[in-house]
C-alpha cells in the first residue's frame, strides 16, 4: 500500500546551515542514533549514500535531485533491511519568520503497521 509520512519540525537554525548539511548528501549518523556510519560514493545527482546501521546492516540511497534554488532534495532508497517495496523521499528547507521549517515526505510502498512505527523514529530523529 502506497503511504505518504511527512515530518516536519521548525528549527532555530539558519536555512542555510540546514540546507547546507542536507545538500552535503552525508552525515546522517550525527541524526540517526541507528545509523553507524555515513558514506557517499559519487557527488551530486546521481551519487549513492550508503548507511551502516548499528546491527551491521546497509541502506543504499541514490541521489535524484538537488535544487539549490528551491531547497529541495530528493532521493530513492534502492536497499534497506526493511519491510519497505518503494521508498521515495524528498527533504525541503525553507524560511518562516526568522527560523527554518524542514520537511521531510516519504513516499512507500508499506503496510500500515510499518508506517505507523516508521512515522515515530523520524519524528524522534528530528526532534
Amino acid at each position: 500500500m502506497i503511504e505518504h509520512v511527512n515530518v516536519t519540525k521548525t528549527l532555530s537554525a539558519g536555512s542555510d546551515k540546514v540546507w547546507s548539511a542536507i545538500r552535503g548528501i552525508g552525515g546522517l549518523e550525527r541524526w540517526f542514533p541507528i545509523i553507524a556510519t555515513c558514506r557517499v560514493n559519487g557527488a551530486g545527482v546521481g551519487a549513492i549514500r550508503i548507511m551502516t546501521l548499528n546491527d551491521g546492516a546497509e541502506i543504499k540511497d541514490r541521489i535524484d535531485e538537488i535544487n539549490d534554488t528551491a531547497r529541495r532534495f530528493r532521493y530513492t532508497r534502492t536497499e534497506s533491511p526493511f519491510p519497505v517495496n518503494r521508498y521515495l523521499g524528498t527533504v525541503e528547507v525553507r524560511d518562516d519568520n526568522g527560523k527554518t521549517v524542514l520537511s521531510w515526505t516519504l513516499e512507500l510502498d508499506i503496510s500500515p503497521e510499518v508506517r505507523d512505527e516508521l512515522t515515530s523514529l523520524l519524528t524522534g530523529a528530528l526532534s
